[in-house]
């Protein structure tokens, strides 16, 4: 019994003397020996280049071998790596006192006061021992600085319902490009959403396009708010970018606006029309209401009108009583001059007006140009009204006769003889300018004595041609048109060959051989009705050069 007691004492003693030497091989080695860390700046501004040093040294006397550094980026930032956030980088070996340092460069995303966390951590295995040892350390970088303007141009007061229009401005001076930006604005309740320019997502949302250093611009909006008088309407917006799905905040911004009992009432008519929609060459009368809806009178007011359009002809501008300088887009009109502006008891109306022409012509260059307006913003005390006047497109027809031309090969005698048969060319020509305008058509009459004689060019125009051989209207329908056509880029053209033979009466004059031409169509942009003329052509036909002299029936 005690020899088993003794054989049992050694066998524990050999198996904790193995244990403990395998114990003591792990452990021998120290991970404090691998001294790691990160050094970076503090605090840095917005995608600002900023460089981080990953020190290590072996202050022991083992050789550190199969060392792997693993860097972790912040967060959103942009880096060499560009894929990944973390960066792997397979080390020589790290022999006893040696120390070296790698350099990693990033820029920081995200929004002012936010931290951002580099992390470090190598990975080794001590000279003779199988066992790997991990030294991990991080670093803290403080986004400092954000320079984004980010704000809304929102006026403090407004009326329950009234229009609002109002702006967000972005503007950027960091060094380092911006893409991928989102705007996002959260509304107060019951506000009405109506447009914004540029055209949004979803009515609160709004892409960006890539943002250099010293780039801005505006989304302006159009709503109405609806609250309870002294309610306070809160307007939210949020800058960020967007960055492997997730939106990262860059800045926000709220602006609060109050609910105000109305105590004016402004509204407009031109041509003494509200609705108006204007013509190029138009001469416009401007009459602008204002009505004091309010419990008390209203003294020493001025009243600012400001115009805002590429038609207007401002060298025509005149006011009775208003004033304004060449050069200037506004019209003041001052208490001392307008009685009503003076004093204006509580439910009285009063008026200003002026007169103004739009230009007669207006080149068109680009898409800008598309779907033009007239606006004028009206001030008056704590009151403002914008009103817009949508501006029609311009319809064109272009009538032409030929007796030589290149597209038939006519035939008869020149001059034109009595009882005897002469063809001639009759080409259209149609411009639209401003905004798209649907089912267009052109018609003329044939006079008698006139007579198609079935050619037409282009064929593709042949099935939109017509004929009302009891009324002699000939009817092209030309169909839709873009805006530019004829103008930017080539327009539909017709041509058609009539055949004239005079009778007797007709001798020694120039008969007609194609009445006027009428264009029609509708303006897809204001729904108006639009129609131009071109001059009746006889024999003389002033457009065809070669035959001077020879349009009078012998």
């Amino acid at each position: 019994m005690k020899r088993k007691l003794n054989i049992i004492i050694v066998l524990l003693v050999a198996i904790f003397g193995i244990a403990g030497f395998y114990y003591y091989q792990r452990n021998i080695y120290s991970k404090e020996i691998l001294k790691l860390e990160i050094l970076g700046p503090a605090g840095v501004e917005l995608l600002q280049e900023i460089e981080y040093l990953v020190k290590y040294k072996n202050n022991g006397n083992v050789r550190l071998e199969e060392p792997k550094l693993i860097f972790e980026y912040p967060k959103y930032s942009i880096h060499e790596a560009a894929e990944t956030e973390r960066k792997t980088i397979d080390l020589e070996d790290i022999y006893p006192g040696e120390e070296k340092t790698l350099h990693l460069k990033a820029r920081l995303l995200g929004k002012e006061g936010e931290s951002k966390v580099a992390k470090a951590s190598l990975s080794y295995r001590p000279k003779n021992l199988k066992a790997r040892y991990e030294s991990t350390t991080t670093f803290t970088t403080l986004i400092k600085k954000v320079p984004l303007t980010f704000e809304f141009d929102l006026p403090s007061k407004t009326e329950s319902g009234k229009e609002l229009r109002f702006a967000l401005n972005y503007f950027s001076n960091t060094e380092y490009p911006l893409s991928n930006l989102r705007i996002k604005i959260e509304y107060p309740s019951d506000f009405e959403f109506i447009e914004s320019t540029p055209k949004s997502l979803e009515k609160a949302e709004w892409e960006i396009n890539l943002l250099n250093k010293a780039e801005g611009g505006r989304i302006e909006i159009l709503g109405k708010p609806r609250g309870e008088v002294g309610e306070q309407k809160i307007f939210n917006a949020k800058l960020g970018s967007w960055w492997d799905g997730e939106f990262i905040l860059l800045k926000e911004t709220a602006r609060g606006v109050e609910i105000v009992k109305p105590s004016l009432y402004i509204s407009q008519e031109i041509n003494g029309n509200p609705e108006y929609a204007a013509n190029l060459g138009d001469s416009l009368h401007y009459e602008i209401f204002f009505k004091n809806i309010g419990d008390s009178p209203l003294t020493n007011l001025f009243l600012v009108t400001r115009l805002e359009g590429k038609t207007f002809d401002f060298q025509t501008l005149k006011s009775d009583f208003g004033d304004f300088e060449p050069g200037d887009n506004s019209i003041i009109f001052d208490w001392r001059r307008v009685s009503k502006l003076q004093f204006l008891d509580s439910q009285e109306e009063g008026k200003v007006e002026f007169w103004i022409e739009l230009k007669k012509e207006w080149e068109i260059s680009d898409s800008q140009d598309k779907n033009p307006v007239i606006k004028n913003s009206v001030y008056i005390s704590q009151a403002r009204k914008d009103f817009v006047a949508k501006v029609n497109s311009k319809l064109e027809i272009v009538q032409k006769g030929y007796f030589n031309d290149e597209v038939f090969g006519n035939s008869g005698s020149l001059p034109p003889k009595v009882g005897e048969r002469t063809t001639y060319t009759i080409l259209w020509q149609v411009k639209n300018y401003h905004s798209d305008v649907k089912n267009v058509k052109v018609k003329a009459i044939l006079p008698e004595g006139v007579e198609l004689t079935g050619k037409i060019f282009p064929e593709e125009e042949v099935s939109k041609f017509a004929f009302d051989s009891q009324s002699r209207e000939i009817v092209w329908a030309v169909g839709d048109l873009e805006r530019g056509v004829g103008i930017l880029n080539p327009g539909p053209n017709l041509a058609f060959q009539i055949a004239l033979t005079p009778n007797l009466s007709q001798k020694g004059q120039a008969p007609e051989l194609i009445g006027q031409a009428r264009i029609t169509g509708e303006d897809s942009w204001t729904g108006q009705t639009l129609e131009a003329t071109s001059p009746a052509i006889n024999t003389t036909l002033p457009d065809d050069s070669t035959i001077t002299g020879q349009g009078i029936v012998r």
